[in-house]
């Protein structure tokens, strides 16, 4: 499953992404957006799982606090 994460604090880098997911199972890839011209966090990112690990995950962390921000989790849509 797709899991699209929100409200991610600006510092926040990919492994540590990677660890808070790590939690409830295994993670396939991890991926913040980047800003393509300040290099710089957009706020926002996937993280990829199995279905049952990631329902788990979109359960627990969403409305998280993490490093003063309440991470918004859930399944991403389709891409259009």
């Amino acid at each position: 499953m797709n899991i699209y994460v929100s409200n991610i604090p600006f510092k926040m880098r990919e492994d540590e992404l990677n660890a808070l997911f790590a939690e409830f199972g295994e993670v396939s890839s991890c991926k913040i957006i980047m800003d393509k011209v300040t290099h710089r966090s957009r706020g926002f990112g996937f993280v990829e799982m199995p279905d049952g690990d990631a329902q788990s995950a979109i359960d627990s962390l969403n409305g998280r606090e993490v490093m003063g921000l309440a991470l918004r989790v859930s399944e991403a849509r389709a891409k259009a």
